[in-house]
């Protein structure tokens, strides 16, 4: 659309394949909450899953889900802008780059987090506790 626009069209396509970054990036988030979902659904088991367990596994799909809004919302903010300015300026890119990755970083970490609470949920349906 107006980004596009902004990089020349279709006169220069290098530019325009590298003003897609942040939109691949964007999509990386959501496959770290289909690996969070995938890895807490195998460890359910139906007949002995305690009340502990299911709530850290909730805490853990929040801390993967919020931590990953936070990272789009990153990466939708600099993406924007600095797509533009790379579409002016060539020597911006590096910066552009360097931006997404720590606004990705956001939600690796909660990742991250969620991995380590599954861990934790896992241990409590071994031991069963809080089951009632």
């Amino acid at each position: 659309g107006i980004n596009a626009e902004y990089m020349g069209g279709i006169m220069n396509a290098s530019k325009i394949m590298r003003g897609i970054v942040p939109v691949v990036m964007a999509g990386i988030l959501g496959i770290y909450g289909l690996i969070v979902a995938v890895i807490i659904s195998s460890g359910i088991t139906a007949g002995s899953y305690p009340n502990f367990a299911g709530y850290i596994h909730f805490g853990a799909g929040l801390s993967a889900g919020m931590a990953s809004l936070a990272a789009g919302l990153a990466i939708g903010i600099v993406g924007d802008s600095s797509v533009r300015a790379y579409g002016k300026q060539d020597r911006i890119f590096v910066a552009m780059i360097l931006m997404l990755i720590f606004a990705e970083a956001l939600g690796l970490y909660g990742l991250i987090v969620a991995l380590l609470m599954n861990g934790v949920a896992q241990n409590a349906t071994k031991v069963g506790c809080g089951s009632e």
